[in-house]
């Protein structure tokens, strides 16, 4: 079984019922989780009630992609421990914030730091780093075995890498924040949701998902957007979805 689910959606802040930034992946019984947001951990443990996970990705430091790593840390450090340390994959940045939060509990008896970005062996999976323009390092992450491919950017502006992140992915999840404003930029750290499609389009990825929606945003009309300039099967992340990695 090669499956996602969404764990939070939102970018900034969580929405009413909702959460931020983070994804569950089970890939054939190999659990891993990419980002972990604000009130993503709670959504994390309905899935998994008993924690455990095989890998940790984390694609930046900022809090509504990573604040509840620390969570998932106390889980493990001061409950049943896991043997062996869990492997982390991040920006060195992610450790400082994390470590600052609780400065006094070392962090390496839980996490075996791996950084990012760089071509990694994760389990049965190869997990490729790519750099991605936002407002602190960001890593886009690709997990791919011989017959799936995921791709996720993180936080990122418009740039040539994304289409090579996205090479002929199963699964492209794209952040479309579609903040008011940030198209006047001369240096883009976000995006929109039609330029998620188009990226998505140009990467050739067979199916797309939007996430990292600013709170309040139609998240039907970013979709609508998307739709049109990718022209294939358009998702909208939202919070306990299940999808395959492989459509059909």
């Amino acid at each position: 079984m090669r499956q996602l689910t969404v764990l939070g959606s939102c970018g900034a802040f969580p929405e009413p019922g909702r959460a931020c930034s983070g994804f569950a992946v089970d890939w054939d019984g190999f659990r891993v989780v990419l980002d972990l947001g604000y009130g993503t951990l709670p959504r994390l443990l309905a899935r998994w009630p008993d924690g455990v996970v095989d890998a940790v990705v984390i694609t930046h430091e900022h809090p509504d992609h990573c604040v509840d790593l620390h969570g998932l840390f106390r889980t493990w450090y001061y409950g049943p421990a896991p043997c062996p340390r869990v492997p982390l994959y991040s920006p060195p940045g992610v450790l400082v914030r994390l470590q600052a939060l609780e400065p006094d509990v070392p962090l390496e008896s839980v996490f075996d730091h791996r950084p990012l970005p760089g071509v990694h062996r994760a389990g049965p999976l190869t997990l490729t780093g790519v750099d991605l323009p936002h407002y602190v390092p960001n890593t886009g992450v690709r997990l791919q075995d011989d017959m799936t491919t995921l791709a996720y950017t993180g936080d990122t502006g418009p740039d040539p890498m994304l289409a090579e992140l996205g090479r002929d992915a199963d699964l492209f999840i794209v952040e479309a924040t579609d903040r008011d404003g940030e198209t006047d930029h001369s240096c883009r750290n976000l995006m929109t949701s039609a330029e998620a499609g188009l990226w998505a389009r140009r990467a050739g990825a067979r199916r797309l998902m939007l996430t990292h929606f600013w709170p309040g945003n139609d998240r039907a009309a970013s979709v609508a957007a998307a739709r049109e300039h990718f022209g294939n099967d358009v998702l909208a992340a939202d919070e306990d979805l299940t999808v395959p990695l492989v459509d059909g």
